[in-house]
């Protein structure tokens, strides 16, 4: 704060250095005094000292008083006591003035300082803005610039076309996470839309067909977001990804990267990618996560529909659009049946670029009537009972959801575990969840205890068996045995 001072650097002004030092250092000063009357008295025992009655004040025993009485020039007399005699000097008390004053005068001189110093910059406020401006641009241009070298990120090609192909895609967060751990992040494609030609940069009178303006300085390739006839239905386009797979497999990992790198394209970035050609969006969609507002009444699954509502309403066919676990929130059918409009919404009305995560594998069915509709699934390997996570995404859909596995991995007990294994199980066997219930034991619904441990026969045998006893050909005899009994 101004109010507190202390803000001029010291060897700016000598007459503010001279008030500091003077309200800093009065003991240094009164010290110096006090070396000085004495030499000058001839009297080693003199002291100054202070009181709130008369201030600074030179004290001497009565013995020696009557050397600095004799003095009256330099040395005057103020109080007698009984066992000192006190005296005062002009430099004394004008040192006493100036330290009481020093304070107050030394602030008030940085404030004066301080009020000049901003008359100055208001002064020249338009000229420093513009400076200022131009260091934060230059500062985000290197920061971009520098990360870019770092990490390997590439040129993006962002014109006024509906494509979305990135190649090598990943997510600057997790990468840079995982390459602080050792790891490497697994790079994988997002194909959207089939690549239009792009519109020129520019106004009226350049045909569709003429080429970007070559971009400067490396800087990423740009157009004006002119209208540009959208792919139709049937010329191939997928521009409505169906992702299917595990849970920790990476969907919601690489729904956010693409989204991620479409936003840094169009903020003049380098994107972490081997190369990216997208078409500019107009807005950036994203419904991931679980959160409520129970302040506002609205539950998980209220605040999942609010927005979803909301993307489904404003979406256009240049927006980019990622969903995650559409419909979770609910019961199985009602989720499923919420899902499915949604994905027939987008495909049909919305026509928008989208990542469409579900677990609802019911949903794959739909890409014989949705022609611009791809499914693709988060890729695993499954050994000896265990599943491992590749992380990543390859054409077809996934065939289970493993989530019992995941629940493992989180630490459920053994005996849950095993219960959801076999309802699992069950369910699967029957067309209706409803009916399969009515088969499952009722009494089975409990947690199943862990089976006590077995003893094996050889740790039967060993029980019986004195070591101390045998002889060298029973103790041969009795290790036959028990490999016997191992076989």
């Amino acid at each position: 704060m101004a109010r507190d001072g202390g803000f001029i650097k010291f060897g700016y002004l000598p007459k503010l250095d001279e008030l500091r030092t003077l309200r800093d250092q009065s003991r240094q000063h009164i010290a110096r005094l006090q070396a000085e009357y004495s030499k000058k008295s001839g009297v080693s025992g003199l002291k100054i000292k202070h009181n709130n009655v008369i201030g600074y004040f030179i004290e001497v025993t009565a013995t020696h008083a009557d050397k600095l009485l004799k003095d009256k020039e330099s040395f005057i007399h103020r109080q007698t006591m009984a066992n000192a005699v006190r005296f005062t000097t002009v430099e004394l008390s004008d040192l006493e003035s100036r330290i009481a004053e020093a304070a107050g005068k030394s602030l008030a001189l940085e404030l004066e300082i301080f009020a000049s110093l901003a008359s100055e910059i208001m002064a020249e406020a338009e000229a420093i803005a513009k400076a200022a401006a131009a260091l934060a641009e230059i500062d985000v241009a290197a920061g971009n610039a520098e990360n870019a070298v770092r990490a390997g990120y590439a040129r993006p090609t962002v014109d006024a076309s509906l494509a979305f192909d990135i190649k090598g895609g990943r997510h600057p967060v997790v990468e840079t996470a995982l390459k602080k751990a050792g790891d490497d992040f697994i790079a994988n494609d997002c194909a959207l839309s089939k690549k239009t030609s792009p519109l020129p940069l520019g106004g009226e009178g350049q045909g569709e067909g003429a080429q970007a303006m070559p971009a400067k300085n490396n800087a990423p390739t740009a157009t004006l977001p002119l209208p540009s006839p959208p792919p139709q239905a049937g010329e191939g386009t997928t521009s409505l990804w169906l992702l299917t797979g595990p849970n920790m497999a990476g969907k919601s990992t690489f729904l956010r990267q693409n989204a991620l790198i479409a936003l840094l394209a169009q903020a003049g970035c380098f994107v972490p990618a081997t190369s990216a050609h997208i078409g500019v969006v107009d807005r950036l969609f994203s419904r991931v996560g679980a959160s409520d507002d129970l302040a506002r009444g609205r539950s998980t699954f209220m605040v999942e529909m609010v927005e979803t509502a909301t993307i489904l309403n404003q979406a256009t066919e240049r927006s980019l659009v990622i969903l995650d676990e559409i419909g979770r929130g609910t019961a199985t059918f009602d989720g499923l049946s919420i899902a499915w409009a949604c994905l027939e919404y987008l495909h049909e009305h919305n026509k928008c670029r989208a990542l469409f995560a579900t677990h609802y594998h019911e949903l794959t069915g739909l890409t014989d009537r949705l022609k611009r509709l791809s499914c693709h699934a988060m890729k695993v390997k499954e050994h000896k009972g265990n599943i491992v996570f590749l992380h990543e995404v390859g054409d077809g859909t996934a065939d289970k959801s493993y989530g019992i596995h995941v629940a493992r991995l989180a630490g459920l007990p053994p005996a849950v575990v095993t219960r959801a294994e076999a309802v699992l199980k069950t369910l699967e066997g029957k067309k209706s969840p409803a009916k399969a219930t009515e088969d499952l034991p009722l009494f089975s619904a409990a947690p199943i205890a862990a089976p006590e441990p077995q003893e094996s026969a050889v740790e039967l045998a060993l029980k019986d068996i004195n070591p101390d006893t045998l002889s060298p050909k029973e103790a041969l005899d009795t290790l036959y045995a028990l490999k016997s009994k191992m076989q």
